[in-house]
């Protein structure tokens, strides 16, 4: 039986009745449970031995703070490094916090005795976060199961990228993202630093990019150091990104000379598309000078080997009207203008080389003739992914990875840079370096972030250091749930912060019903939200229904796996179960309207309450029928009954205030209509 179960764990398979199994996410590369347990009590400490410095003092101090906390043994961490120590690690060598590190362990937990081995610290500390995954409880306490784990990532990118410019994310919400990053064992921090809404870094070169360009919410440098140190400390790099030639209202602001076009350039508070999107002149000498001294100084600043220059949308409408640029075109033989920012991206890339730094870019900087010590990060598709792999670039994968899309676990999750079918060879296969989670933040503020980024990237992250074989949703899910409740335990406010968005909403009132409903709801998904006719300013209050709704409802997953197992068998618990969620359904569009007449910011969603209360009455008379075992009747379920019911289900398709049914929820009405029809 052990044998069979650590097949199946590894498998990402689910073992019906062994409940207590851990919920491990990332999966490990290999997982054997034996038999037994290793208890824990206040004489808990732990030792580490080898070549290692501060960082891995610092990890275990913190996690036995966080393994005290959810025990309540007083543990402290002033004994570490006692040599008699019954949890012992062993490190091999500090690492760098750079690409390619070894971030592999083993862990062993016996009887009386629980080893971490590891390379690097920075491998331990992925170790530790496993370990503390696999905490039990039972009636006698808690405990370890005795298991041997050996583990190692995928791939050795493995990102999220938070844009602080749409709106500003401030240090706080940074460091415990980042804690959450080093639970999941993500491993590096895209910071989006400039964009047309806000330039959010100081510069002491060029002050008048923070002092005009951010409405006075950026970054100091001092900070920029604390968040660099905060990472490092939990193995995580931080990149930077710097957008140009496009995407630069904000640099203008200052600085309108580098422009295409004359100013002046007021920083932008519309989040969309720009028509005429301010963008660097790259004809000018004076351009590059700029730029130099601005690289300078933040490769001086971060300390990562890579810096990102964004490149993506330049729709070159700026250029396409700047004669002088033209003609520049004509004295270069520059065909179009995706020669000309070819030119400006050799030309930056320069610069970079010269402080000891590589080139990041979108896809649009992957263009013939760049060096091949670039890094490209693909996010329109992965024919660009394969096709920069085949010609030996270095490739990382954002597209299918966009958080802010509202998309479900299961999407992100199946979503493989290295699919079955990439047709590439072993040698180009080694060039697709990872993935980075995107976290834009157009309709995200620091209140609601946390709940757009978990738990959906942890599914990512798994989809980044696991095996592809790894890839059971059903098992996903269960796992998920877990990790979610222990990324709340770092700080995140993921869960707790909807409580107060309805509270909000309903001007203090009692949210128990309007919670009901926001439990089987979900906010549009993809782009469709700004494409409802709402124009989205920086100013726009973001604290809609739709805020407060989370994207992948567990309710509808729950509901969906119910009717799953009720057509199939249509009695016993099941049957309760899925009655008692229909009745509080049905009955909550009675509490909920009074409280919708009283809030006028949720009148919107009153037609919402009204079709899931009816579509709730039409299953359960659905399922009273189904449990009767009797002969249909002709005119119970006739062609008219069965218009009218598509067409109600159809009708609760369609999104009021940004929010819809959620479409899980709905598509698991089919088979119980299906099955009424059957009978």
């Amino acid at each position: 039986m052990k044998i069979i179960y650590c097949l199946l764990l590894v498998l990402g398979l689910s073992l019906h009745g062994h409940a207590s199994r851990p919920k491990l996410m990332p999966m490990p590369t290999s997982v054997v449970f034996k038999q037994g347990q290793f208890r824990l009590n206040q004489h808990f400490n732990l030792t580490i031995a080898g070549n290692f410095d501060e960082r891995i003092r610092g990890a275990s101090a913190r996690w036995l703070k966080r393994l005290s906390e959810q025990t309540l043994l007083v543990l402290n961490p002033k004994q570490i490094g006692d040599k008699n120590a019954i949890f012992k690690i062993h490190i091999t060598k500090p690492a760098k916090v750079a690409l390619h590190e070894d971030e592999s362990y083993q862990l062993t937990v016996k009887d009386k005795q629980i080893v971490l081995a590891a390379t690097t610290d920075i491998g331990a500390i992925r170790g530790l976060e496993t370990l503390l995954q696999l905490l039990q409880a039972d009636t006698d306490g808690y405990y370890f199961p005795h298991v041997e784990i050996t583990d190692r990532p995928r791939f050795p990118w493995r990102g999220l990228l938070i844009d602080v410019c749409r709106h500003f994310i401030p240090i706080d919400v940074i460091k415990r993202n980042i804690d959450g990053m080093a639970m999941v064992k993500l491993n590096v921090l895209h910071l989006h630093l400039t964009d047309d809404q806000g330039f959010r870094i100081e510069s002491k070169t060029y002050p008048k990019l923070h002092q005009l360009g951010a409405d006075g919410l950026f970054f100091t440098q001092e900070q920029i150091k604390e968040i660099i140190a905060y990472a490092a400390n939990r193995g995580i790099r931080v990149v930077p990104e710097f957008d140009i030639p496009g995407h630069a209202t904000s640099w203008f602001a200052g600085y309108p000379q580098f422009a295409s076009a004359p100013g002046p350039y007021p920083i932008e508070t519309k989040l969309a598309g720009l028509d005429n999107a301010p963008t660097f002149d790259p004809t000018k000498k004076e351009t590059y000078t700029f730029l130099k001294a601005f690289f300078n100084e933040m490769a001086a600043l971060f300390p990562d080997e890579y810096m990102h220059i964004g490149g993506d949308e330049n729709n070159g409408r700026q250029w396409n009207s700047n004669l002088q640029i033209q003609d520049f075109k004509k004295q270069h033989n520059m065909a179009n203008n995706h020669q000309l920012q070819g030119y400006f991206n050799q030309e930056v890339r320069k610069i970079l080389v010269q402080n000891r730094k590589k080139m990041m870019g979108w896809d649009e900087i992957f263009q013939p003739g760049t060096s091949n010590d670039i890094v490209i990060q693909s996010w329109r598709g992965k024919k660009t992914l394969f096709e920069a792999a085949k010609q030996h670039y270095p490739v990382i994968l954002s597209h299918g990875y966009y958080i802010d899309l509202l998309y479900s676990a299961k999407d992100y999750y199946l979503n493989d840079p290295l699919p079955t079918n990439h047709g590439l060879t072993a040698e180009e296969q080694q060039y697709i370096l990872g993935g980075e989670a995107a976290m834009w933040a157009e309709l995200v503020t620091a209140e609601t972030i946390d709940s757009r980024i978990w738990p959906s990237t942890a599914a990512i992250a798994e989809r980044l250091w696991s095996a592809a074989s790894v890839n059971n949703v059903a098992d996903m899910y269960e796992r998920l749930a877990s990790i979610e409740t222990q990324l709340e335990y770092l700080g995140l406010s993921h869960q707790k912060n909807r409580d107060v968005l309805l509270k909000r909403l309903t001007n203090g009132g009692d949210i128990s019903a309007l919670k009901t409903l926001t439990d089987v709801i979900e906010p549009m998904k993809g782009l469709s939200r700004r494409k409802q006719g709402t124009t989205y300013y920086t100013y726009t209050p973001l604290t809609m229904i739709a805020d407060a709704a989370r994207p992948d409802s567990k309710v509808a997953r729950k509901f969906e796996k119910l009717v799953k197992t009720f057509v199939s068998s249509p009695t016993g618990e099941t049957a309760i179960e899925l009655k008692t969620l229909l009745l509080l359904w049905q009955n909550n569009d009675r509490l909920l309207q009074p409280i919708i007449n009283q809030s006028p910011s949720l009148h919107e969603i009153s037609i919402i309450s009204t079709h899931l209360a009816a579509l709730s009455g039409i299953a359960l008379d659905m399922i009273s029928y189904l449990e009767k075992d009797k002969k249909q009747a002709d005119n119970v379920f006739s062609e008219q009954w069965q218009q009218q019911t598509a067409k109600r289900i159809q009708d609760a398709r369609l999104p009021r205030g940004s929010v819809e049914i959620s479409p899980t929820l709905l598509d698991a009405f089919t088979p119980l209509v299906q099955r009424v029809l059957q009978k």
